[in-house]
């Protein structure tokens, strides 16, 4: 028996309760595979916004700036224009900061959505597949009950190696499902960190710069 017979084999002999368990798994790996992609592009995007905006914010430049980021689908560069637009009018630090904080709130939970359901589903998919075993059992043990007494071993070792195939198969979906959601969650934790670096550095930046112009007015 190849490898292909065996897999047919054993989702035949998990009952019913497998194709919930099924539907479940391509959920979970759909999901999976859309927040991977949605946070590498993210990831990448912020990268590459940042790497044009830093010189300008560096020189002062801060209307270049603000053209490369009204036009920037990147999180990072969301939240510097939300900075930028602060700035059009006097303020102290924590005023800028206050901006940009609001446009931190409004791209974080796009960042964690849906990532969540995947550890979601990696418990449901366990209870799914103990209840399959459960239910198993109990039709096996109600044939036991009904058969010649020399059959009864044989059929109940073949139930209960039947009732185990849903919990076998659980376990092999949740586990990586775990997995899974930590590695999306560290990679979300990852882009909100440099988010919030961003931010730090621009806040510093405002303030340097704004520092150094009062000090040549004042010289003059």
């Amino acid at each position: 028996m190849n490898t292909f017979q065996t897999a047919v084999k054993f989702f035949q002999d998990c009952g019913l309760f497998i194709y919930p368990s099924i539907l479940i798994m391509a959920l979970g790996v759909a999901i999976a595979i859309e927040r991977f992609v949605f946070l590498s592009k993210a990831r990448n995007q912020n990268r590459k916004v940042w790497s044009q905006v830093l010189p300008m914010l560096q020189k002062g430049q801060f209307r270049d700036a603000q053209g490369v980021t009204a036009n920037s689908d990147a999180a990072v560069g969301k939240i510097v224009h939300y900075g930028l637009d602060r700035m059009q009018s006097p303020g102290r630090r924590e005023d800028f900061d206050a901006a940009m904080e609001e446009g931190m709130m409004e791209i974080v939970p796009r960042l964690e959505k849906r990532t969540h359901y995947i550890a979601t589903f990696a418990n449901v998919i366990t209870l799914v597949g103990l209840l399959g075993t459960i239910i198993g059992l109990i039709k096996g043990f109600t044939a036991v009950a009904q058969v010649n007494p020399a059959e009864k071993a044989e059929l109940l070792s073949a139930s209960i190696s039947i009732a185990m195939n849903n919990t076998a198969f659980a376990l092999m979906v949740a586990i990586p499902f775990l997995l899974i959601h930590a590695f999306l969650q560290a990679k979300t934790s990852e882009i909100v960190d440099g988010l919030e670096a961003a931010k730090i550095s621009f806040l510093n930046l405002v303030q340097r710069i704004r520092a150094e112009q009062a000090a040549a007015s004042a010289a003059r």
